[in-house]
């Protein structure tokens, strides 16, 4: 099986190309991702994105966890995936639809002088009611309400972009907890489908830092689903403007909420990283 390796500010994904391979369609791949994603045993990744054809938009992709859990939707693999695809032909446009099990998103390649320099994604539209996320509880937005976790209560806010989000915001994101209360809010009963963890530190009305514990992967180096969330909790807290440049651990994302059609536009960079051959 060929693929590549692709990552979106350290994000890393196995792709891989069933357009024509009608066989990879029956293939086990919540075992395989668990198995490529593997650092020492396998090729190593966040997590394993398959491409296959589609009947409502240019392709339709399968993006699987490292723990072989499949998401709904992944900003930064949506990015690899773009290029990808533009790079080989497969969509020789600079603007490409691709179902996910979040809808149609739509990437769009960003050039300068002939070179690609990011990719420009419409995220779509945030989802902040309750049940949308989802999340029990009475009906409404999630914002900065009690959420117990052991003998701690934290402050969250809730958003989906497609796949659900918790932020907890911060006053230092060096001591934000990830790695201890992360998982146990990822797996917190109030989260019927689990969830991904952000710790948001608001440094001024337009920057903010964060840190995440992924669902089904655990911390990663980046989220861009998670930064579109984080960007839209900071603004319904009031505590930035309506374009937000969120800082990771592996770099930085550009997210807008436009007022206008309430869209999230995210923009970053995505990076090919190596090509090879795995024994399937």
């Amino acid at each position: 099986m060929d693929f590549v390796k692709m990552h979106g500010l350290g994000n890393d994904f196995v792709i891989v190309n069933a357009l024509h391979s009608p066989n990879l369609e029956r293939t086990d791949w919540e075992e395989v991702a668990v198995r490529l994603c593997d650092r020492h045993y396998g090729i190593g990744a966040d997590g394993l994105i398959v491409i296959f054809p589609s009947e409502k938009a240019d392709i339709r992709w399968r993006i699987l966890n490292a723990d072989g859990s499949e998401a709904e939707m992944c900003g930064n693999g949506i990015r690899c995936v773009a290029r990808y695809v533009y790079e080989r032909g497969i969509v020789p446009k600079g603007r490409v639809e691709v179902e996910t099990l979040a809808g149609i998103i739509v990437p769009e390649i960003i050039f300068e002088d002939g070179e690609i320099k990011g990719i420009r994604v419409d995220m779509g539209v945030p989802r902040l009611e309750r049940s949308q996320i989802p999340m029990s509880g009475p009906q409404g937005k999630v914002i900065q309400e009690e959420l117990a976790v052991d003998e701690q209560t934290f402050s969250v806010t809730a958003v989906s972009m497609g796949n659900p989000h918790c932020l907890i915001f911060v006053d230092d994101i060096e001591k934000a907890p990830v790695t201890t209360v992360g998982p146990k809010v990822e797996k917190h009963s109030a989260f019927p489908q689990k969830t991904n963890v952000e710790f948001v530190q608001v440094l001024n009305a337009s920057e903010v830092n964060m840190l995440v514990w992924e669902r089904g992967v655990g911390p990663t180096l980046a989220c861009g689903t998670g930064a579109c969330a984080t960007a839209v909790g900071s603004i319904l807290n009031g505590y930035t403007g309506r374009q937000v440049k969120v800082h990771l651990a592996g770099g930085t994302l550009l997210i807008e909420w436009n007022e206008s059609n309430n869209r999230v536009y995210m923009t970053g960079p995505a990076v090919e990283v190596f090509r090879g051959v795995y024994p399937l």
